[in-house]
Parts: structure tokens; C-alpha cells; sequence
């Protein structure tokens, strides 16, 4: 007959028994009802098709975690079986957990671009154009790095006058995350013209720090514009996606962000070829403007016009001259023709009046009296003025005038005769 047990010895003995048979066991099922507690803890169920076990993964463990634990989720636990006596249940207590049928990096990588896509990081709208010519790069590697010395040789020879400030930054393992992320706000705060983030080749968990969700943080809100440059050409982190630009490699990013200094010079060499001919034209054009312009000027100023107006006036003066000349002529021909005239016309009337005297003379020699006779004649004149004596009336005073006397007299009576 059997030993009779008490359900706390059962259930004590099942403990050990369980705990020191089942020290290291991996598990496959579905994730059912996962909850992350305050303290940190991850307790959960993983079943499948027929059965179903308590999980529980304690904070110490849950931190290493690179993915979300979601419902439904296909994985793989590992660790032990624990038993909690008081209610006779077991659990296990997971160390360890992928997702089933792909690692952890990369179920953890497609949760946070999915996350980060939803939140707008990957937007070509907000993408900040990088400036034409660069003189200030903020390097954001590893001081110690392959890919810090590639990228300098690439900068050297391609542009060597370009501006170059390293800030060391830890670019794998723990804290790494933190270290680029501080850093790239560091360089942001420089004045830079482009800050290249990035370091060599590696594995998955080498790059990994570039595809943390604070680094995609750091790089979201930088206001410089951001070139990731990480590992190789097939490798793709986050922050591919959240910078501003993708360089495949870190000699690459060089390349893309820096002009070449002999394609330059060649350019500048082909500018100058054609400042030459184009300013070549448009100082024989401003030339031949200058010509015409001065000719114009000298045309239009004060000394030509006032030459004009001299020859104007010059011209006038010699019409002037020449009408004066010409009136002068004409009028010297009418006042000849009119001396003639008047000539001819007083001679007439010289001759006219010449007779007539003459005439008169001769009626006068017939009619003068006598010597005698005109020491008796004397000349009636009254009131001034010379009147015949039949118009005298008794009592008119009168004068009888000579040459040589004045005789006031009255009419004392008239007869006619």
C-alpha cells in the first residue's frame, strides 16, 4: 500500500522532480494573451492546437529583447520548468524568445519600419534636400573605423578643401544606440552642411545599433541634413530610411555628397571658355551701343546744337542779307524811277507855273498902274482882314494900309457910283 502524501509534500516532490528534470527546454507554440506588467515582467500563454502553458519572463530578461511580444505571435521560448507549490501550477520561465521561423533581429527590424512608417519617418515630403556645394561635414563614426580613414582618403581627393569635423561616436555593441543618437545632436548644433552617420561592414548584430528606434528618433528631428552611410552595399538599416539619403557605402556617401575637384576644374575651365566668348559679345555690343550713343551725343549736345543754330542764323543772316540787298535794289529802282517821275512831274510843273507867271505877268503889266497911280492906292483891311471898299457902310472903322503907313478911318458916308 502506497504512501499517503499531503498536497504540499506532493506537490513539493512534483517541484523538484520537474525543476531538476526540465533545467534547459525550448518550446514552439502561440503567443496568447501577452501582458507587459509595470514591474517589467512579460507573463503570457503558449499554446497550440490542443495544450497551452503559462509563460513568464522576468525584466532582467524582457530588456534583451529586440522584438514586441504580440498576440498570436509564432515563437520559440527558451528556459526552465517552475513549479509554485502553493497552487500545485507550473509555468515556464523563459531566458530567451524568437519568433518562429525567423530571428529575432528581424522580426524586431520589420516591427520598428513598420512603426516608424506609420508615423511619417520615411516620407519623401520631409526629406530635407542636401546644399549644392558643401564646405562643412560633421562625420558621425567610429574615430578608430575603416570607414572613417575611406571616407577621408575619398574626401581628400575629391574636394580637399571641404571642412571636415569627426565626432567619435561608439558604433557597436551596448550603449552604441545611445552614443549615435547623442551625437548626432551634437552635430546638429554645429552648423554643418551634412552630417554622414555610418561605419563599416558587419553582421546583423554589428549594425544593429543604426536599426534602433532612438537613432531613427535623433535623425527624424535633425535639422541638417542627414547621409546614411552603414556597412555595405546589400546591407539596409532604419536609418536607410529615416536620413535624408542613402550612400551604400561610407566612401560612396563621399562620392555622392562632393563634387570631384578635376571635373570641376575641367567645368570651370569650360565657364571660363564661355565668359570669355559671351562676355566677349557683349562688350563688343556695349562698344558698338557706346559708338552709336556717342555719336548721338555728340549730335544732340550744346555744341552741335549751337552750331546748328549758328549755321541757322548764318543762314537766316545771309536770306536776311540777300531780301535786304534785293528790297534794297527794288526800292532804289522805284525811287529813281520816282526822282525821274517827280523830276519829269516838277520840271512840268515849273514849266506849267512858268507860263502861267509869265502870263500873269504880263496881264499884271498890263493892268499894274503907273509909278504915280500907285503912290495913290492904298489897302482896305477891317477886323484884320483885307475887304473891298463897296462892302464898307457908313460908320465901319477901317485901316488903310501901304507898305509903309497905317491909317485908321471912318466911314462917314458911302455913295456908289
Amino acid at each position: 500500500m502506497s504512501q499517503t502524501l499531503s498536497v504540499s509534500s506532493l506537490n513539493n516532490q512534483v517541484k523538484s522532480l520537474l525543476e531538476t528534470t526540465f533545467l534547459h527546454v525550448s518550446v514552439e507554440g502561440e503567443v496568447s494573451r501577452p501582458t507587459y506588467h509595470s514591474s517589467g515582467h512579460l507573463y503570457f500563454t503558449l499554446k497550440d492546437a490542443d495544450s497551452s502553458i503559462s509563460c513568464v519572463m522576468f525584466k532582467g530578461n524582457t530588456k534583451a529583447l529586440k522584438f514586441q511580444v504580440e498576440e498570436g505571435m509564432a515563437v520559440v521560448v527558451h528556459g526552465s520548468i517552475s513549479v509554485f507549490s502553493p497552487r500545485g501550477t507550473y509555468q515556464i520561465n523563459c531566458t530567451m524568445m524568437e519568433p518562429s521561423g525567423s530571428g529575432a533581429l528581424a522580426k524586431a527590424y520589420e516591427q520598428l519600419k513598420v512603426k516608424l512608417g506609420a508615423k511619417g519617418y520615411f516620407e519623401a515630403e520631409r526629406k530635407k534636400p542636401l546644399p549644392r556645394f558643401i564646405n562643412h561635414i560633421a562625420l558621425v563614426t567610429s574615430g578608430t573605423g575603416a570607414a572613417l580613414q575611406d571616407m577621408l582618403r575619398v574626401a581628400t581627393k575629391r574636394w580637399p578643401l571641404v571642412k571636415i569635423t569627426l565626432l567619435d561616436t561608439l558604433v557597436q555593441g551596448e550603449g552604441a544606440k545611445f552614443s549615435i543618437a547623442t551625437n548626432i545632436a551634437r552635430a546638429d548644433a554645429l552648423g554643418a552642411d551634412v552630417i554622414i552617420v555610418g561605419r563599416g561592414g558587419g553582421s546583423v548584430e554589428d549594425l544593429w545599433a543604426f536599426n534602433e528606434e532612438i537613432v531613427a528618433d535623433s535623425i527624424f528631428t535633425c535639422k541638417t541634413p542627414i547621409v546614411s552611410a552603414v556597412g555595405h552595399e546589400i546591407d539596409y538599416v532604419i536609418s536607410d530610411f529615416v536620413a535624408d539619403l542613402r550612400a551604400p557605402t561610407p566612401s560612396a556617401a563621399m562620392e555622392m555628397i562632393l563634387p570631384d575637384s578635376v571635373e570641376m576644374l575641367q567645368r570651370i575651365d569650360g565657364l571660363m571658355e564661355r565668359y570669355t566668348l559671351v562676355f566677349g559679345r557683349i562688350l563688343r555690343s556695349k562698344e558698338e551701343s557706346l559708338t552709336h550713343l556717342s555719336r548721338l551725343f555728340a549730335k544732340r549736345s550744346i555744341d552741335e546744337k549751337l552750331s546748328l543754330w549758328k549755321n541757322e542764323i548764318g543762314i537766316l543772316q545771309s536770306q536776311y542779307n540777300d531780301k535786304i540787298a534785293l528790297l534794297y535794289r527794288e526800292k532804289s529802282r522805284q525811287v529813281n524811277l520816282f526822282k525821274e517821275q517827280i523830276g519829269f512831274q516838277t520840271r512840268q510843273n515849273i514849266a506849267k507855273k512858268e507860263q502861267l507867271l509869265s502870263s500873269y505877268t504880263i496881264a499884271l503889266h498890263s493892268k499894274e498902274p503907273t509909278r504915280e497911280q500907285k503912290e495913290c492906292y492904298a489897302q482896305i483891311v477891317q477886323s484884320g482882314k483885307k475887304i473891298a471898299l463897296e462892302k464898307i457902310i457908313e460908320g465901319d472903322i477901317f485901316e488903310l494900309q501901304t507898305p509903309h503907313t497905317i491909317v485908321k478911318a471912318k466911314a462917314l458916308e458911302k455913295k456908289v457910283l
